[in-house]
């Protein structure tokens, strides 16, 4: 399955942003799918995960209640909602897809090339 994030940008302190990543290729409800990001100099994190159809949702701790992790089966397309987003979440964002409903970035097999989300204070 091939993967595209969008919608990262530059956000300020307080605000909102919701990033997608469509997916093409093989059947995208045969797969989880997740959230992860990068920042400068940090290794890549686990943001927040969702099973084939959707009902169960992961997320980190840190993260809870700020981000939403949704996904549309039939319109192929995972979902990020961030809200109150802080300094601290600039980071390059990526979704992966999973076999199986994890939050182990080792055990997604496809990724995307991902998106830069930028707050400014």
């Amino acid at each position: 399955v091939q993967l595209q994030a969008s919608g990262g940008g530059l956000v300020q302190a307080g605000g909102s942003l919701r990033l997608s990543c469509a997916a093409s290729g093989r059947t995208f409800s045969s797969y989880a799918m997740g959230w992860f990001r990068q920042a400068p100099g940090k290794e890549r994190e686990f943001v927040a995960a969702i099973n084939r159809n959707g009902p169960l949702t992961n997320y980190a701790d840190s993260l809870k209640g700020r981000f939403t992790i949704s996904r549309d089966n039939a319109k192929n397309t995972l979902y990020l909602q961030m809200s109150n987003l802080k300094l601290e979440d600039t980071a390059v964002y990526y979704c992966a897809a999973a076999p199986f409903y994890t939050y182990t970035p080792q055990q997604y097999s496809y990724w995307g090339q991902g998106t830069l989300v930028t707050v400014s204070s």
